[in-house]
């Protein structure tokens, strides 16, 4: 069952955590980045581009909000070692890590299963899903440090219900879910940390614009207005919650 509910965050629900975002040089992922460290958290910007995530850096030291981190990575070629060495140097950094969101994410092609390039198939993937497993089995002893952890994986429409056209999109979100789902199990009766999906919805992003590039983007809510989701379940107020999947918007009537 999706859970969906209206949430005001207190100003300082997330002072004193650090939480790791990736694909933070914009879209959704700059958003959350902007609204974590709002709220108090130290953000760690991971993506690919390292320019913009130096804007985003810019823009949350310019605010006042608690100096973040950049760490660059290309999701696509970063093997398992990468990912430990990120956690080597976070750890060094911090000592423990109390969040973090997966959204990077890429779209690959819009076509039936019968024609899909199996070369963007596998770029799909491993940017998706694969990225995403090596990275929270190398950042599981650093979540385990902290009293409150959250990891939250970033779901779609379409990786709860198969669409048609959606291809390697659809299918790496189906199995985001089964990891989310999996991890969740393993650690609820064993961990503190707590393990959710969110699936955005329609939100105006470079990706949606892509995916559907008729659509009229005034008409498409911004990300700025689905982060109440987003904070509640890296704060303390969803302490106890885990294994479930959120929408970040409310179901259309």
């Amino acid at each position: 069952m999706n859970c969906y509910f209206d949430y005001s965050a207190p100003k300082d629900l997330l002072k004193g955590r650090v939480i790791v975002v990736t694909g933070a040089g914009d879209g959704i992922g700059r958003s959350a980045a902007l609204s974590f460290a709002s709220h108090g958290a130290t953000v760690v910007l991971m993506g690919r581009t390292t320019s913009k995530l130096e804007k985003v850096y810019d823009d949350i030291e310019q605010a006042g909000h608690p100096q973040p981190a950049i760490i660059p990575i290309h999701f696509e070629g970063a093997t398992p070692h990468d990912y430990e060495m990120i956690a080597g140097k976070l750890e060094e950094e911090f000592g423990r890590l109390d969040g973090v969101l997966f959204n990077a994410s890429i779209l690959g092609l819009r076509t039936p299963i019968s024609q899909y390039d199996t070369d963007i198939w596998a770029q799909v993937i491993q940017v998706n899903l694969n990225s995403q497993f090596y990275m929270t089995r190398a950042l599981l002893p650093l979540l385990e440090k902290s009293t409150d952890a959250s990891i939250v994986y970033t779901s779609s429409s379409v990786g709860r219900k198969g669409r048609a056209y959606w291809g390697a999109y659809a299918v790496s979100k189906f199995a985001t879910e089964g990891l989310m789902q999996t991890l969740a199990d393993e650690l609820e009766n064993t961990s503190s940390i707590r393990v959710n999906s969110i699936n955005p919805g329609a939100t105006r992003t470079s990706m949606r614009a892509y995916a559907y590039p008729a659509e009229n983007p005034a008409e498409v809510i911004t990300p700025e207005e689905i982060m109440p989701t987003y904070l509640y379940l890296m704060g303390a107020d969803s302490k106890g919650t885990t294994g479930q999947a959120f929408d970040a918007q409310p179901p259309k009537v």
